[in-house]
C-alpha cells in the first residue's frame, strides 16, 4: 500500500450533506449570477470555495476551546499562541488580530506611505487591496516558470532575484515599504519557495536595508515541500526548517484559517520591537485589546493547539498527499492542471480547459458555474476576475494563468469525495472542445470584485453549461 494511504487520524463526527437536483442547481446559478460566492453552502455537496477556515478541528483543539481563558487582558490561550509561535517560528512580538486580512490593514497602516511598493511573488487578492488602499503598488517579481502551468520546476512560488533587484534599483530603496514572500503561493497555483530562494531575498533585503515578510498562512505545507523537494532538508524536522524559513524574515501576517486549522483567527508577528510598538495603536483601534485582537479566549486556545498540528509531519504527509491524489486522478485524465500539484488546492488551467472560450469570457469561471451544475461541487475562480484592474489605468489585468482552484479543506474529505470530484471533471471535460463562449460581466463589482460581480451567459439559448 502506497505510504501516503496512512491516514493520521480517525473521525468521531459527521455531517450530513445532501445534493440539489441538477435543474435546481443551474437555477441556483442563473439566480446568483453564476458567482459561486452567492450559493448557499446548504444546496453544496462537496465545497472546494476555500480551504480557509473550512478545516476540521481535532478533539486537543475541542478540548483546548473547554479550557480556555476568556480575560479580556492577559488571558493564558493568549500565552499558549505566543509560546507556539516562539517554539514553531523563533518569534517574540505577538499580536493577534480577527484574521489575516486584519494583520494587513494593520501593517500597511504603518509601513506604506502614498507611492510606495511592495514587491513579491503573485500577491493575493486581498494582499493586493490593502496594499492598493494604503496607496502603495505591488510589484509582481515571480519567476518566469510560474507563467508555465505545465512545467514541473519544483518551486514555482519563488521570487526571481536578478528582477527584484532590479525593480529595487528602478523605483529606489527609498520607495520600498518592503519585500513581501507568500508561503506557498497561492495565485500562481499553491506554489512552494525554496529556502534557497528565501535565503536569496533576504540577502537582498539586507543589502538595500529593506524589511522582508512573509504572507504565512500555509507555511507548514511550505516548509513540507523544502522537506521533501530540496535535498538538504530531508533529514530536518518540519519545526526545524519552520524556525530557519523563519529567521530570515522580520515578521509575518498570518491567516490562521489555513494551516492552524482553526474557523477564525490571524496573527501579526513582529521582530523589530520599535514596529512592534507602532502598530499596537491601530490593533487596539481595529481589533481589540493587545492580548486578544478581535479573537475569542476560545479562538486562540484551538490556533494554538492547531499550530502544533500543522507541523506533525503525518499529518502534512496525508493532507498533502489527498491534494496530490486528486491532481494525479485528474493528470491520469489529461486534465490540464498546473503542475507539480500544489499543497492545499489542485488548480485547473481554464484557458486550456476551455480551448475556444476566449480570454476575455472567462473560461475558468466558467469551469466553476460547470463543475457545480455537473456535481454540486463549489470551487473558485483565480484568474481573469479575480485579478480586477489596474489602479492606476483602469483596464483589465490580463494574468499569467486563469485557473479553476479546488481548495481541498483539511481532514473534512475522503478518498471517496476526491473519486466524486475527479469524474465530474472527466465528465465536463468529454464536451469541453464543443464550448465556444463564456461569460460576460452582468454587473461588475469595483475593487475585489470577484466577491461581488455577476454574470451572464454570451449564448443565453444554452440550457446546459457543459453539455
Amino acid at each position: 500500500m502506497k505510504e501516503q494511504w496512512f491516514v493520521p487520524y480517525r473521525y468521531k463526527m459527521v455531517e450530513k450533506i445532501s445534493i440539489p437536483p441538477k435543474n435546481e442547481r443551474l437555477s441556483i446559478l442563473k439566480q446568483g449570477g453564476f458567482n459561486m460566492f452567492s450559493i448557499p453552502s446548504e444546496k453544496v455537496y462537496i465545497d472546494l470555495l476555500t480551504d480557509s477556515g473550512t478545516g476540521t478541528m481535532s478533539d486537543k483543539q475541542w478540548s483546548a476551546i473547554v479550557s480556555a481563558d476568556e480575560s479580556y487582558a492577559g488571558s493564558r490561550s493568549f500565552f499558549d499562541i505566543k509560546k507556539a509561535v516562539k517554539e514553531i517560528m523563533g518569534f517574540e512580538h505577538v499580536l493577534p488580530v480577527h484574521q489575516g486580512r486584519a494583520a494587513e490593514k494593520v501593517l500597511n497602516s504603518v509601513l506604506i506611505k502614498e507611492g510606495m511598493f511592495v514587491p513579491g511573488n503573485t500577491h493575493f487578492d486581498t494582499t493586493k487591496a490593502h496594499i492598493e488602499n494604503a496607496k502603495g503598488r505591488c510589484i509582481d517579481v515571480t519567476i518566469s516558470e510560474s507563467e508555465n502551468s505545465t512545467s514541473d520546476y519544483p518551486f514555482k512560488g519563488d521570487l526571481d532575484i536578478y528582477k527584484l533587484e532590479e525593480e529595487i534599483k528602478k523605483v529606489t530603496p527609498e520607495k520600498v515599504a518592503y519585500i513581501l514572500i507568500t508561503v506557498t503561493c497561492n495565485s500562481g497555483g499553491g506554489q512552494p519557495v525554496s529556502m534557497q530562494n528565501i535565503k536569496d531575498v533576504h540577502k537582498i533585503a539586507r543589502k538595500y536595508s529593506l524589511k522582508l515578510f512573509f504572507d504565512a498562512a500555509r507555511f507548514a505545507e511550505n516548509c513540507y515541500f523544502i522537506k521533501t523537494r530540496e535535498i538538504a532538508y530531508n533529514n530536518r524536522t518540519i519545526r526545524e526548517i519552520s524556525n530557519e524559513m523563519f529567521s530570515y524574515s522580520d515578521g509575518f501576517t498570518m491567516s490562521s484559517k489555513k494551516d492552524a486549522i482553526v474557523p477564525m483567527g490571524g496573527l501579526l508577528v513582529l521582530r523589530d520591537v520599535d514596529i512592534f510598538d507602532a502598530l499596537k495603536p491601530f490593533v487596539i483601534l481595529n481589533e481589540g485589546y493587545l492580548t486578544y485582537g478581535g479573537m475569542s479566549g476560545m479562538t486562540m486556545a484551538a490556533l494554538a493547539q492547531g499550530l502544533y498540528e500543522s507541523t506533525e509531519f503525518d499529518y502534512l504527509h496525508y493532507r498533502i498527499g489527498q491534494v496530490k491524489m486528486l491532481g494525479e486522478l485528474l493528470k491520469e485524465a489529461s486534465i490540464p492542471i498546473v503542475t507539480p500539484i500544489g499543497g492545499h488546492a489542485v488548480f485547473i488551467d481554464g484557458r486550456r480547459f476551455f480551448p475556444n472560450i476566449s480570454e476575455e469570457q472567462f473560461p475558468a469561471q466558467y469551469l466553476c458555474a460547470s463543475l457545480y451544475e455537473a456535481g454540486g461541487i463549489r470551487t473558485v475562480e483565480v484568474g481573469a476576475n479575480l485579478a480586477d484592474r489596474d489602479p492606476d489605468t483602469g483596464e483589465n489585468i490580463r494574468p499569467k494563468l486563469d485557473l479553476c482552484r479546488l481548495a481541498i479543506p483539511r481532514r473534512s474529505y475522503s478518498y471517496e469525495h476526491m473519486m466524486y470530484i475527479a469524474e465530474t471533471v472527466k465528465e465536463i471535460y468529454k464536451n469541453s472542445k464543443s464550448i465556444t463562449s463564456g461569460f460576460q460581466f452582468d454587473f461588475e463589482s469595483k475593487g475585489i470584485r470577484h466577491f461581488s460581480s455577476t454574470f451572464k451567459l454570451i449564448n443565453s439559448k444554452r440550457e446546459s453549461l457543459f453539455e
